[in-house]
């Protein structure tokens, strides 16, 4: 089987494989300790894909046409093995782009062997420069130097490096300025992004979101930005650079500038579950089929099969629920299909 598509003509081109639930952050708007407390029940060991395993399934996806992989959590760096899996997928199954979000807690430690593996580039967040409000998005009161110092480690590893920022009303909206002039100023491209309604426990008010209009606005009042048109069919990021020629930042606007008709992402929970949006209430179990005994070809089938029966674009019909005063459903939590 080669390339496929949805049923809205929307090619696999992207995956995301979250390889641990685990995260040592408890950031508010994806894994708030409310909930995710001392007594949570995260995956057992056996439960989550193995080495061998995430290999096969990810050899699958780029049968099908993915040429992208993103590797998340949780928080990835928790599980050791992550650079032999991005050697994997370099050296192995030769993927073009293969990327890392990190909360850049155990960066640092882990950028020289992620730069060995052969990783393309990484997206480290960082929702403040200010170590109160960064203890605060963090969940855990963890000051933010350790994760400059992981960001300053890995840049000069020569990983390109990209900063994201969840923006959140009242709480850290007031330090759009000071992020973006810090990271221009070390070259390091800024994406901020609208605080979004995922999973069910986040808290999420429609008030606390900041639009991305809203912010290019109040960046371009001091530094004056250029659009950057889209690099790719499917780019998430509306992208602008300075004009001053000092970098560049990105917008993902899922609430108030929905981007579902171009949406080429598939999602891989920690145990093996396809997910094919971010806002999906269940998934479909992959890593069963491969323990059953399917071989290759029957995986990439399988597959096949279940991205061409893909109806979803939830951003889209957010918007027309809520404009009814209609609930929203269930959706699975963000930490668990990794965002």
């Amino acid at each position: 089987m080669s390339e496929v598509h949805d049923t809205f003509n929307r090619p696999l081109r992207d995956l995301r494989i979250s390889v641990t639930d685990r995260c040592n952050f408890r950031c508010p708007y994806c894994m708030p300790k409310e909930v995710f407390g001392a007594d949570h029940a995260f995956l057992k060991a056996s439960q989550l894909m193995a080495l061998p395993e995430l290999v096969r399934i990810a050899r699958a996806f780029t049968a099908l046409g993915v040429g992208k992989i993103r590797l998340t959590g949780g928080e990835p760096l928790l599980r050791a093995d992550v650079p032999d899996l991005v050697r994997a997928l370099k050296h192995d199954l030769r993927v073009p782009d293969v990327a890392l979000t990190t909360n850049g807690w155990l960066l640092e430690k882990f950028a020289p062997a992620l730069r060995a593996a052969g990783l393309d580039r990484l997206n480290v967040s960082v929702d403040s420069l200010d170590d109160t409000t960064a203890g605060k998005m963090n969940g855990q009161g963890f000051p933010v130097a350790r994760v400059l110092r992981g960001i300053d480690a890995a840049a000069g590893l020569g990983l390109p490096v990209k900063i994201n920022m969840v923006v959140r009303r009242g709480v850290n909206d007031h330090e759009l300025l000071a992020m973006a002039e810090y990271f221009r100023e070390r070259g390091h491209a800024l994406r901020f992004i609208e605080f979004m309604d995922v999973g069910n426990t986040n808290d999420w008010r429609r008030e606390q979101v900041v639009p991305a209009r809203e912010i290019v606005d109040r960046l371009g009042a001091v530094w004056p930005l250029e659009p950057v048109g889209p690099a790719y069919r499917g780019e998430v990021a509306a992208r602008y650079r300075y004009a001053d020629g000092r970098g560049e930042i990105g917008l993902i606007s899922s609430v108030t500038e929905p981007f579902c008709k171009d949406c080429n992402r598939a999602r891989l929970s920690a145990d093996g579950k396809l997910f094919t949006c971010l806002f999906a209430a269940a998934g479909h179990d992959v890593l069963d089929v491969l323990r059953k005994g399917a071989d290759d070809a029957a995986l990439i089938r399988h597959l096949g099969g279940l991205w061409a029966g893909r109806r979803d674009r939830y951003s889209d019909e957010r918007a027309d629920r809520l404009a009814r005063g209609e609930p929203v459903p269930a959706k699975i939590e963000m930490s668990y299909i990794g965002g």
